[in-house]
């Protein structure tokens, strides 16, 4: 097996409490946290290339896309075998879900952090990185897609969510669980995923594109401020249940439509899917009827992302439907 090349854009994993005031702030170069791994049998076989030392929130999709360039250039080497980028954990899912769409490669990317600092009791940061590397170094982990690996877990970037604001085990798979598991040194797959891959290898997304989360009583005068003030180029609506919406949103819906701005309909819910079902006004069945696209196993915040990128390539309604079902 070649190289595994270690990508830093920075996260808890290079943060430590400030003595000052005991918060949490960067403070590790890529290189410094490295070296926790020297000794290991691994480390002859990594290269490290420090992208930044951003916390997550800091992380934009153009920066997304740079990232994604990076892994791709490395992954054509011959002497590359897979790559690690390691990264902060709040928006760590979209970054995953970005690279899973735009790079196309059998080679494995595994995305990874840590939850807590190095000045923590439980520090997961190396135990992360060590799995990581071993996934992305097995050849089992070959043709899977982008694997987020955390706390000895395996997961697919197109079913991982960040389920709690603490927990080590945060990264679930709410619907189907993961993928496989790190147990003493060995890489262990129960499954594979359980949809087609979304693929779009493009260097170039539309990034005016929204995400709003309905709630009882709301109406349209968000959708409105989005197209008549923000130009929005597309809508994705993280919707009641299966895919419903309060019927005074339907007006401002149907202008976005007419004006070719795709409306994208998800779920709040942190599981299930959204199916056209309800025929009421407002009701998934309606919304189908007026146009709606609906992503039937993502979240908004990865709706959000697969929106960007296909926007890229078209706008037409029918393209849409078929790359969110």
């Amino acid at each position: 097996m070649g190289k595994v090349v270690m990508i830093f854009t920075g996260g808890t994993i290079s943060m430590k409490i400030n003595e000052g005031d005991h918060s949490v702030v960067p403070a590790f170069s890529a290189n410094e946290i490295m070296m926790n791994l020297f000794n290991s049998d691994l480390y002859q076989d990594l290269e490290t290339i420090e992208y930044s030392e951003l916390p997550s929130p800091s992380i934009t999709p153009e920066k997304m896309m740079e990232i994604s360039n990076i892994v791709r250039d490395n992954l054509q080497r011959d002497d590359v075998s897979g790559v690690v980028v390691v990264h902060g954990t709040d928006t760590l899912e979209e970054t995953a879900f970005f690279l899973d769409i735009v790079v196309d490669t059998d080679k494995p990317i595994v995305v990874t952090g840590s939850m807590k600092s190095s000045s923590e009791l439980g520090f997961d940061g190396i135990n992360n990185l060590v799995s990581s590397i071993l996934v992305a170094k097995s050849p089992r982990s070959l043709g899977r897609g982008v694997l987020v690996v955390m706390n000895d877990q395996i997961n697919a970037a197109s079913e991982v969510t960040k389920s709690n604001t603490l927990s080590l085990d945060t990264f679930k798979s709410m619907d189907y669980g993961p993928l496989g598991m790190v147990d003493n040194k060995e890489v262990i797959f129960y499954r594979r995923v359980n949809y087609a891959k979304k693929r779009i290898p493009t260097t170039v997304m539309e990034r005016n594109v929204y995400l709003l989360k309905v709630v009882a009583g709301m109406d349209g005068s968000l959708v409105d401020f989005l197209i008549d003030q923000k130009g929005a180029k597309g809508i994705v609506l993280e919707a009641l249940g299966r895919g419903n919406v309060p019927p005074a949103m339907v007006e401002s819906i149907v202008k976005a439509i007419a004006m070719g701005i795709p409306v994208v309909v998800c779920s709040r819910c942190p599981s299930g899917r959204v199916l056209d079902t309800y025929g009421y006004v407002g009701g998934g069945k309606h919304l189908s009827n007026l146009g709606c696209v609906f992503a039937p196993n993502i979240n908004g915040q990865k709706a959000r992302i697969l929106l960007m990128l296909g926007l890229s390539q078209s706008s037409d309604p029918n393209y849409l439907k078929k790359l969110f079902q």
